[in-house]
């Protein structure tokens, strides 16, 4: 169990992140939901420990997490990848090498550095490009392939790192409908077919709603809603989107909008 309690992230005399206490339960599917500048990605960050936290405390599995460092923070990453919005991924090298780079910690930096990567690692490679229907293009530059399938590259690049914890920061912000669909699927399957907990920085409520089981509202660094998706209400929507409250539930189901959610014209 991922815990953290009363976890705040300072930048001089601005609070990103203010009190955050929350416990993510192993294997699940949580979507953090909020406007930009909520402080969704540096919540994420903290918990990767790309960034470190200013207060608080936070710990995986009864170990603290928080005061990690050199080879423990490391393979803590490991367990904990991360899913970046604009896919990090290197566009000169190929779509294989991309995904054995998620290898690294469990090789010696020399074979490493001189590509000499073993039987087993590539076989772990293409096991993560097959399920993501991506085997045919191993040998091409990741620069030549679409964003949506960057970012499933991405993903198996995280898989094969063998996490416990995937944070997807905001992985569909720049995909088409279709793109999106692929990648939320991609991420949906880690989650079922390996238990492996996902936490998602979603703006899309309605893609929200059908692929997590779990959402956390957050505003000016503070959660203010933290229920399953059936339970966010206008009333929860306006405190996280204010005035835009209407638009960000406007797909939202019309069962949803039928129950007094929203106006019905709001969803035309």
């Amino acid at each position: 169990m991922l815990v953290l309690d009363k976890v705040s992230r300072r930048f001089g005399d601005k609070r990103a992140v203010s009190d955050v206490s929350l416990q993510i339960e192993p294997g699940s599917f949580v979507g953090v939901i909020g406007r930009s500048g909520a402080g969704k990605s540096t919540l994420l960050r903290m918990i990767n420990r790309l960034l470190d936290i200013s207060s608080g405390s936070m710990s995986w599995n009864g170990r603290d997490v928080a005061s990690l460092r050199g080879a423990e923070l490391r393979a803590w990453r490991m367990r904990c990848a991360m899913v970046f919005q604009q896919f990090n991924i290197v566009g000169r090298l190929d779509v294989m090498t991309n995904v054995l780079m998620g290898r690294l910690n469990h090789t010696s930096q020399a074979r490493s550095l001189l590509k000499l990567w073993s039987a087993e690692d590539k076989a772990i490679a293409l096991s993560a490009l097959e399920m993501f229907d991506m085997t045919a293009l191993a040998a091409q530059r990741a620069e030549q392939l679409s964003g949506g399938q960057q970012q499933r590259v991405a993903i198996a690049r995280a898989l094969v790192q063998e996490p416990e914890i995937i944070l997807a920061d905001e992985p569909i912000a720049s995909l088409d409908p279709r793109n999106t669909k692929l990648v939320m699927d991609s991420l949906l399957r880690l989650n079922r077919h390996f238990g492996i907990t996902v936490i998602c920085n979603l703006h899309d409520l309605d893609i929200a709603k059908e692929y997590c089981t779990r959402l956390i509202g957050m505003a000016d660094g503070r959660i203010v809603f933290d229920d399953v998706p059936e339970a966010l209400d206008e009333h929860a929507a306006r405190e996280l989107y204010g005035l835009e409250a209407h638009e960000a539930m406007a797909g939202l189901p019309p069962a949803m909008i039928g129950g007094g959610l929203v106006p019905a014209h709001a969803a035309a």
